[in-house]
């Protein structure tokens, strides 16, 4: 048994704290307890009366007692000559309360317990060896849901815009051209963040909700000549599905990397990194993974990891490094170093999240999604409801975006939603604000059950908006 205790008792009696059950916490900890209230605390906290009571311990406990008395500085001693002008705030002297809704927007999902259980596990060093294995096993239930065998499989610790920054900064030099597809708000924020970095930003357009065709792609390739064709798999502010079977060929034929956002698409749609000759990808853990947000996956193939490494420029992120974040995630066969302190519970929550997600297999989750898609749009249709984006083969499957109708006040209809049943769906976003409400249907969430349920609140919403009924 190790000895254990606070900086008092060890020494007179080693292991004490951990004979009774307690994880061994940091001196510091123990210390600041001394410092407040003695080892009382520690000691009853997750003791037995017959273990309090052991002779023994009670004197130990008594010098702690003597010790932390003598330890108390006068308070003009330990305060500076500033005064106190902000007291504790009266909002957290109240317990945390936090309402239990069913999230069918756009993001983020819904967690399943086993995720949420995943977070109260002990804390870990992000350098520990026991987490490095947990980061290791990330490493590769990312690979299996994007479909690659490549060195560079991380996380940035961020959410997906994280992973859009990380790629921008990574990439792009000043000067460098990057050619941006651009049919809904991710483009956007793709060129804004490109235009931080002094790239040349050019945009191929296209109408909110439509996509690219390879013809429409090639030709911008070959007008502009771009270091990096960016795309956006599924836009979630129009709810459009861009095709990649290809595309990635088309940028080997004018030597350009191509990377794509797949944050809220991927796991719901198939994708395939190495067989699309995809260059980076990026997503987020709060969509179809159903872990909360906090970290951004991220993989570099070869090339873009060669682009990376023959930088005429420095990096112009510490935090988004990508040679730093390959190391720190174990991926470039050195010894890991430290960068920044990685999230522990929350890598804990993404391993769980892809333990689901391999134990259903991705051909499987799929299917679920397409299908249940399937039966939302049918019963809004069945609503008299039209989908934003009529061609179904150009829809994704998670953000489902329909039509406001004229005369209807779309924030009435979320209102509704949330007021009676705690439920989330969302009105647009960037191009669509206003015109559209967006129904998520991702990982967790992405039910049949939970389906009905959408469908039955909407008939009583728009039968509870004014002048409008349901048909059926």
């Amino acid at each position: 048994m190790g000895t254990s205790g606070c900086m008092h008792c060890h020494g007179y009696y080693p292991g004490t704290f951990a004979s009774i059950g307690f994880v061994q916490p940091s001196k510091l900890m123990m210390i600041g307890n001394v410092v407040r209230r003695g080892c009382v605390g520690l000691v009853t906290g997750g003791a037995s009366a017959a273990t309090t009571r052991s002779p023994g311990l009670v004197a130990a406990r008594r010098r702690c007692l003597r010790t932390a008395t003598s330890l108390r500085a006068p308070l003009s001693a330990v305060l500076s000559d500033g005064t106190m002008n902000v007291t504790p705030p009266e909002c957290l002297k109240k317990p945390l309360t936090v309402p239990s809704k069913l999230l069918m927007g756009p993001g983020p999902s819904n967690s399943p317990l086993r995720v949420h259980y995943a977070m109260m596990k002990p804390l870990l060093g992000h350098l520990h060896p026991e987490f490095c294995q947990i980061m290791d096993e990330v490493k590769e239930g990312l690979r299996y849901i994007f479909q690659t065998k490549a060195n560079v499989v991380c996380c940035v610790s961020g959410t997906g815009h994280a992973g859009m920054e990380t790629t921008m900064c990574n990439l792009l030099e000043p000067g460098d051209v990057i050619l941006i597809a651009q049919n809904g708000i991710w483009g956007e924020r793709a060129a804004d963040m490109a235009r931080r970095h002094d790239a040349d930003v050019r945009l191929l357009e296209k109408a909110a909700g439509e996509v690219f065709s390879l013809g429409e792609l090639e030709a911008g390739l070959k007008t502009h000549k771009p270091a990096v064709l960016f795309v956006v798999q599924g836009e979630s502010s129009t709810g459009a599905l861009q095709p990649l079977e290809g595309v990635g060929a088309l940028c080997r034929k004018y030597n350009a990397l191509l990377a794509v956002d797949t944050v809220a698409s991927l796991g719901g749609v198939p994708f395939y990194m190495d067989d699309w000759e995809i260059d980076v990808v990026y997503t987020g853990t709060q969509k179809v993974i159903s872990a909360p947000p906090s970290l951004a996956p991220i993989a570099f193939g070869d090339r873009a990891m060669a682009k990376v490494r023959a930088r005429k420029t420095p990096i112009r992120s510490f935090y988004a490094d990508m040679t730093w974040l390959a190391n720190y995630w174990g991926c470039d066969g050195l010894p890991r170093k430290y960068h920044h302190t990685g999230p522990v519970s929350s890598v804990y929550a993404l391993r769980e999240g892809l333990a689901i997600v391999c134990e259903e297999g991705l051909e499987s989750l799929w299917k679920r999604h397409r299908a249940c898609a399937e039966k939302l749009w049918e019963g809004l249709a069945a609503l008299g409801l039209e989908m934003f984006i009529s061609d179904a083969s150009k829809r994704t499957p998670t953000v489902n975006t329909i039509r406001v109708p004229d005369g209807i006040d779309w924030m009435k209809v979320v209102k509704y939603f949330m007021s009676n049943y705690l439920v989330e769906i969302s009105g647009g976003l960037g191009p669509s604000a206003g015109k559209v409400w967006r129904i998520g249907l991702m990982g967790y969430n992405c039910t049949p059950e939970n389906v009905d349920l959408v469908l039955r609140i909407m008939k009583e919403a728009l039968g509870n908006v004014k002048g409008v009924s349901s048909q059926l």
